[in-house]
């Protein structure tokens, strides 16, 4: 399961979104702009406040690493 924690107004959030649409990628998207509790989640699994976060099935990723989501969904 693949879950985005992001807000609307982030440009980095908006690119993760369309990179994960265009490789194929089922995915959550979380608006932490307006869920303080799926916020406050966030912030438990990552320990930042900024986003765009990714949980793909527990792996947490800050930003939008390329590299880190790749090898873990095993894009190529």
């Amino acid at each position: 399961m693949v879950k985005l924690y992001s807000t609307p107004y982030c440009p980095y959030c908006s690119t993760l979104k369309q990179y994960l649409r265009d490789k194929g990628v089922e995915f959550t998207d979380i608006d932490v702009s307006s869920n303080e509790q799926e916020r406050d989640d966030m912030v438990k699994k990552s320990d930042q406040i900024g986003v765009p976060v990714l949980d793909i099935d527990g792996s947490i990723i800050i930003g939008f690493d390329k590299e880190k989501i790749d090898k873990i969904l095993k894009i190529a």
